[in-house]
Formats: C-alpha cells, sequence, structure tokens
C-alpha cells in the first residue's frame, strides 16, 4: 500500500503477481478492509505494528492525510473496527441483517469524538489539534454509519473474481459496477474471456 495523490480517490494495491493498481472502494471505511481481517482474511494481515496504522492513515482518502503516532494498543483497537466493518460488509454483500456483536464495535468506535476539521490563516484545509488514533477511528466508523444507512447501502458488493474478496461501494450513476478495479480484475477477466473464446471450437 502506497501514499494517494491528494488529487485521487483509493488506494495503491499491489497484487499477488507483483502488479500495481488503484482500488476504490466508494468510502473511507471500506479502505481499511483490504489491511486484512477475521478469519480467512487474517492471512493478508498488513496491521502487524503502529508504524503501518500511520502508513495506512496517510494512505487513505482523508485530506489532508492525518499524521499519527499510534501506539501498539491502538493497533489492536484498529484490527477490531476493521473486523467488524468486515462483518457488517459481507452480511450486505449476501443481503443479510446487520449482526448486533459487529454494530457494537462500530456504533462504539463512532461515539467518540471524531477528526474535526479547520482552516488554516492561508485558506487551506488542516485538523485541528494533533489527530489521535482514537478520532481517526471514530471518524472511519461514522463513515460506516453514513454508508450504511446512505443511498449506496444496497450496492455494497465483492469483486466478481472467483479469486477476488475485495468490497467496495458501487458509486457510479449506472451501478454496473463488477470488478474491484477495471485496470486489475476487469483486465484479467477480459483476457481470460478472449482466450477462451479462441480455444473454444466455433
Amino acid at each position: 500500500m502506497e501514499p494517494t495523490p491528494s488529487n485521487v480517490t483509493g488506494l495503491r494495491l499491489r497484487s499477488h503477481r507483483g502488479a500495481w493498481y488503484r482500488f476504490d472502494p466508494g468510502a473511507l471505511c471500506l479502505e481499511l478492509l483490504p489491511t486484512g481481517g477475521p478469519g480467512e482474511f487474517a492471512r493478508w494481515e498488513t496491521l502487524h505494528t503502529p508504524q503501518a496504522l500511520d502508513d495506512w492513515a496517510r494512505a487513505c482518502r482523508l485530506r489532508p492525510a492525518p499524521q499519527l503516532t499510534a501506539r501498539t494498543p491502538e493497533v489492536a483497537a484498529a484490527r477490531g473496527l476493521r473486523d467488524a466493518l468486515w462483518g457488517l460488509a459481507l452480511a450486505r454483500v449476501a443481503s443479510q441483517p446487520l449482526p448486533a456483536a459487529e454494530l457494537a464495535v462500530v456504533n462504539a468506535a463512532a461515539a467518540k469524538a471524531p477528526l474535526t476539521p479547520a482552516l488554516t490563516p492561508d485558506g487551506t484545509r488542516a485538523w485541528a489539534g494533533q489527530p489521535t488514533v482514537e478520532q481517526l477511528l471514530s471518524t472511519v466508523a461514522r463513515d460506516a454509519v453514513e454508508l450504511f444507512t446512505g443511498p449506496f447501502a444496497d450496492r455494497i458488493r465483492m469483486c466478481a473474481a472467483d479469486d477476488c474478496q475485495l468490497v467496495y461501494a458501487d458509486t457510479s450513476r449506472p451501478g454496473r459496477r463488477r470488478w474491484c478495479a477495471m485496470e486489475h480484475c476487469g483486465t484479467l477477466n477480459k483476457t481470460r474471456t478472449h482466450r477462451t473464446r479462441r480455444t473454444t471450437p466455433g
């Protein structure tokens, strides 16, 4: 995962083949999911250290990027919120009720004070005071509340590729997004389809 330019949304991820691509999940809260997760998602875990959490904060869509100095217990809190978000997202993907335990985690984080925007003398945006991890997680949780109660709540989907489990909110106007990223799974699918057509007897 690398820092995102200020005029671009989404994360720059690296595939298992080593290729970089941009994944825009459509919401801040969903940007936390590619850092790992519970169960089968644990093999993708990247939030092993406070520095990893600081790096994610700089790479996410928040602008300006929060400059944090996370502590080890706060990493566990971030992973706990992320795992709860996975539970909510997977329930929505499957059109099932949102699980109570995960809801409690997200709501508890959202109840804390979030990051507070401020205006600087030169007219640029900043964060009031020194941003904290607790404020960051509250901001992420509040974004989840907005997503799961907003107009795109029924458009939370998993990439259609068989070997990809990235989750996104389809914010496109037609609502027909199928892939985590066209430059990644979308292109791979087109390539596979083209090869199948060439090898299938007419």
